[in-house]
């Protein structure tokens, strides 16, 4: 499992309680920071940034895995082998 799927999780469930709380908390609560509500702006940026690691961790855990061939027998075969551009097998 990569990491990153781990630490997109977490970003993810603890932004969108941070915005959630910004959202539902009263407008008083943010007259001293002069009427920016942090709560919302910064669980916001969490939850696209839980959310943009959980998408890359995603995609290369899905080019990690290599097709397999199937064989003439009906077994699970071996991998089939790639050639890299400037390697010869």
């Amino acid at each position: 499992m990569d990491v990153r799927l781990a630490i997109g999780a977490l970003f993810s469930i603890l932004g969108a309680f941070l915005a959630s709380f910004g959202i539902a908390s009263d407008k008083a609560l943010y007259e001293r920071s002069l009427g920016v509500n942090i709560n919302l702006e910064w669980g916001l940026v969490m939850l696209g940034f839980g959310l943009i690691m959980a998408i890359l961790g995603r995609d290369r855990s899905r080019a990690d895995v290599e097709p397999r061939t199937a064989a003439k027998d009906g077994s699970a075969g071996e991998r089939e082998k790639t050639s890299r551009p400037g390697k010869q097998a």
